[in-house]
């Protein structure tokens, strides 16, 4: 008889392309490969509205009802107004909780009073959290949760990414939605840097208004799975607000403290990452080489210019390190393991 180590919700997605779709579908296969099942509806991908509601509302009921004592419940966060009710019927059943952290509300949007989101990330008996600095600022606030750290999300898919000869001007890869609101960065990089330039992804937004800027090329979207084989550069870069001389806004003061998913595919696609210096994963890039840090983008035209075929190829070799691990979903499957009772 197979042993079962916990059990998960599945859950309707609305798409197999947006980042935080691919993620949490990602640690459901990591769960399942590691021993873990699921108690609610099997996983479906449907974009309508309604029928989702009913799906993941039937599919929560279900759950609560096959929770079982003393087997632990693993939860992906946020779960919005379901995530109190199953935390309490898991503790009235004697069950564990694990929480696996993908967004905390009230840091990334301002959309939930952080005593509140506390009080509710204290009903799990396991949070895993993003990285050092998330577990930092979740102990300030109040968290009692046990905490284990996650390092970074892994990526599954079988697709090879192209190869990346070095060559110039370097090609610098932004995965995201360029808009007014979150991205609006792209707009502020010098029109003469000669250097590099810049192949952005995604949904389109406001690219439009960037049609014109010499150092910019919009590639298109794809699904998240292709996309590896797709992705044309040398760097992935990871920044997000409105200026290019540090982080800003909502968004980009959130990267003091998450764990971009977008790292994650640039790794995968064996792209060392370009990433802000006081971001919450500048570390992990920092000592397993995998990329260069930087306070601003301005100092881009610089590096660029200076970097050599060798560096480069040393950071390359790197990547392909990571990446066979995020391939493999070896980093949940050991943070699962540590949250284990």
């Amino acid at each position: 008889m197979k042993t079962i180590n916990g059990h998960y919700i599945s859950k309707n997605y609305r798409s197999y392309t947006s980042a935080a779709s691919k993620a949490k579908i990602d640690c459901e296969e990591i769960m399942q490969k590691n021993g873990y099942a699921n108690i609610g509806l099997p996983r479906t991908i449907r974009s309508n509205e309604i029928y989702g509601f009913l799906r993941n509302l039937f599919s929560v009921l279900l759950a609560a009802c096959r929770v079982k004592r003393g087997t632990p419940l693993v939860l992906q966060y946020p779960l919005k107004k379901y995530y109190p009710f199953l935390c309490r019927v898991a503790r009235l059943k004697g069950a564990p909780v694990i929480t696996i952290i993908h967004d905390l509300r009230s840091l990334r949007r301002k959309k939930m009073i952080v005593d509140r989101e506390i009080r509710d990330l204290n009903r799990s008996t396991v949070l895993v959290a993003h990285n050092e600095k998330m577990a930092g600022w979740l102990r300030e606030q109040g968290c009692r949760s046990r905490l284990v750290l996650l390092s970074i999300f892994d990526y599954l898919s079988d697709v090879e990414p192209l190869p990346r000869p070095f060559r110039r001007p370097l090609e610098i890869v932004f995965a995201g939605t360029f808009s007014r609101e979150r991205s609006s960065f792209p707009a502020k990089i010098d029109p003469n840097a000669s250097s590099f330039l810049l192949n952005m992804y995604g949904r389109p937004g406001d690219v439009a208004a960037l049609s014109a800027h010499p150092v910019i090329r919009y590639k298109g979207v794809f699904d998240a799975d292709i996309l590896i084989s797709k992705i044309e550069g040398h760097f992935g870069l990871i920044w997000d607000g409105p200026e290019t001389t540090t982080c800003a806004g909502g968004h980009g003061e959130y990267l003091l403290y998450n764990n971009p998913h977008k790292t994650s595919l640039y790794l995968r696609c064996h792209l060392p990452v370009i990433i802000w210096s006081r971001s919450a994963l500048a570390p992990f890039v920092r000592d397993h080489r995998v990329g260069l840090l930087v306070d601003s983008l301005e100092d881009l035209e610089h590096l660029c210019a200076t970097l050599t075929g060798e560096d480069y190829l040393s950071m390359q070799q790197n990547t392909r390190i990571i990446a066979e691990r995020l391939k493999n979903g070896d980093y949940l499957a050991e943070a699962l393991a540590r949250a284990l009772p």
